[in-house]
Order: C-alpha cells, then structure tokens, then sequence
C-alpha cells in the first residue's frame, strides 16, 4: 500500500545542508497498522509528512497504491489523497466555523454522496459525541475534538490513515479512550495505519515499530501479539 526508496529530504540552513531524513526504504501493506517512533527531531512527522504528500522529498520517491508520488503535479497529488489518505493530528485541525456533525460530513459531501447527515451521524454516535452533533469545535474538550477528528477521518472511508502524535494533547484516561476508538475503526474499515507517536501504549498496539534516529531507519520491529485484533 506504501513504498518508500531512497527517500530523502534536506533543508538549507545558516550553517549549509541540514538532513532530516536519510535513504529511508519501507514497505507497508495494505491492513498494516504502524508506529513510527523515535526521539523529537528524528525525522517522525517529516517522514509522515511526505508518505501523505504532503511534503515533497529532496530525493527518492513514495508510492501509494503502486502511484508514484514523484510522477504527479500538486493538484494530482491532491485527488490522490482525497480518494485514499485520512488524517488526525495532535491539534484536531476541526473547522472552527462547522458543527461536529459539518465538520464530518465535509469529506463524504467532497465525494458527492447523498448520504452524507446520515453516515456522519452514525460515525459520531460510534465515537460517543451523538448528543455533541451541533456543537462548534470551541465548544467541545480536548477529547471531544480528537474524537471528531477520528470519526471525520474515517468518514471518507478512506484507504490510508496517517496520525501524527493522535493522543499528545491529551490527558492519560481520554489519550487511553482516543486509542480504543481509533484501533476500532481502524479494526472495522480495514485501514493502513501509520502513526507517529511519543505514547507507548499506542506504539505497541501497532503490528510494527519503526524506529528513527536522526533520519534514519535503526530498527524495526514486529510486535509478537497485535493486539488490536
């Protein structure tokens, strides 16, 4: 589902060439769930920046689906990523002036999709927030907006599922709520997940840790249970 080669990304600074990453090669199938783990500057949201599109290498190339990112302009990059990539992030990038039911109901009206009020409501009762459906973002808890987020990013049934540190502005009991309901849906939509997290226990639920140092690629491992199944 993603390939990585030879992905590289430098940036100029004062001092000459500073390089995030480094020749990093993956392989992440279709179904996988996995942790991208390391020290802060590793390279962790860079890496997830670029496998979505978001960003575009120095160097090297990321496929998904066997589409080769390299080969597409920004706005074909674009309706890549509508058609196979949701997000969540540490800061729930909710649209402030949208309900939380609007706010997940957005990328199923992108699709044209008739259904839109009903399967947005389904997904917000699942994350627990049916009776929160026509409150704005700021009136929600930190908790609250993650949820959405979730629910928002598996509302356009998407193929890939990038997280980038999902539960670090959260407190242990909602970060530990958070993981259950992500790990379901994950489970039930038969999503690739990859993740960048700090939190241990998010980590290991995932079926592999990749682990950074300074840009590059010291260890992976397979988890002996997964234990979101």
């Amino acid at each position: 589902m993603i390939k990585t080669r030879n992905l590289t990304k430098t940036v100029p600074t004062s001092e000459g060439q500073l390089t995030i990453l480094q020749d990093v090669n993956l392989d992440i199938g279709e179904g996988e769930a996995v942790a991208i783990v390391g020290a802060s500057g590793s390279g962790k949201s860079t890496l997830l920046g670029l496998m979505a599109g978001l960003d575009s290498p120095s160097s090297g190339d990321v496929e998904l689906q066997n589409q080769s990112l390299a080969s597409l302009d920004e706005e074909q990059r674009a309706v890549l990523r509508g058609r196979l990539v949701g997000f969540v992030f540490q800061s729930f990038q909710l649209l402030p002036s949208l309900t939380a039911l609007e706010n997940v109901m957005l990328p199923i009206e992108l699709k044209g999709d008739p259904e839109a009020s009903t399967k947005a409501r389904n997904l917000l009762s699942r994350v627990g927030l049916e009776d929160r459906w026509h409150h704005y973002p700021n009136q929600l808890s930190g908790g609250e907006q993650q949820r959405v987020a979730i629910a928002r990013a598996f509302a356009s049934e998407a193929k890939i599922l990038f997280a980038d540190e999902p539960t670090g502005n959260l407190d242990t009991t909602t970060g530990a709520r958070v993981i259950e309901l992500l790990f379901e849906l994950n489970k039930e939509y038969s999503t690739t997940l990859v993740l960048v997290t700090h939190d241990d226990r998010l980590a290991t639920k995932c079926g592999r840790q990749i682990k950074l140092v300074a840009g590059k690629v010291v260890d992976e491992q397979l988890a002996e249970t997964v234990t979101n199944e």
